[in-house]
């Protein structure tokens, strides 16, 4: 008896495409490779994806989610804004550090793929902030934190720490004294906010 074979899904295909994508590289993988590692035409990929350039949106876009999906429980956790805060931040470095050192050749292959997507980039850039504009919010209503405008300080925030999100930093990641650094301008962020 042959074994039914797994309904090709949206999900399965990007799972291929980030495979592909890590063996190939950007410039070299294409809707033909991933088909072929599914076992599949190239014509079943199209009907999930109708171009190579969605494909890729998708496949990028996915690959920030993962950041900002890991980050949202901290957003909804019921308790001291100033702390919940410090976390954020920590986790959001501590998952673009992951991203860069666990697998330098695809964190690069996204770098190609993000300078593309500009969509999924500024919906990942958008959710990061609003994540921020929450907990900036929520402080602010605690009497923990003072500002008349959480938009703009959460654009303020997201901008002051980007060389410890920002990819373009990533080489400097692992320098010594980053984490002092680090903790230097979390700490000064958060003296900034306090009522």
């Amino acid at each position: 008896m042959t074994p039914t074979p797994q309904t090709l899904t949206a999900e399965r295909i990007l799972e291929a495409t980030e495979e592909v994508l890590r063996r190939h590289g950007p410039a070299k993988a294409t809707v033909v490779d991933v088909a072929r590692a599914l076992g599949v035409s190239h014509g079943s990929v199209y009907r999930h994806f109708s171009t190579k350039a969605a494909l890729r949106e998708a496949v990028t876009k996915r690959w920030l989610d993962r950041t900002s999906d890991s980050l949202s429980g901290i957003v909804a956790e019921d308790r001291d804004p100033e702390a919940r805060l410090r976390d954020w931040f920590t986790a959001l470095f501590a998952a673009k550090r992951r991203k860069a050192g666990d697998d330098p050749e695809l964190f690069a292959t996204y770098m190609v793929l993000t300078e593309e997507s500009g969509g999924a980039v500024g919906e990942h850039l958008a959710e990061l902030t609003g994540q921020l504009r929450r907990m900036v919010q929520a402080g602010v209503e605690a009497g923990t934190f003072s500002t008349d405008d959480p938009d703009a300080t959460a654009r303020a925030l997201f901008h002051a720490s980007r060389r410890f999100h920002d990819p373009r930093y990533a080489p400097e990641w692992e320098q010594p004294g980053t984490e002092a650094e680090f903790d230097a301008v979390v700490d000064l962020l958060l003296r900034g906010l306090k009522a």
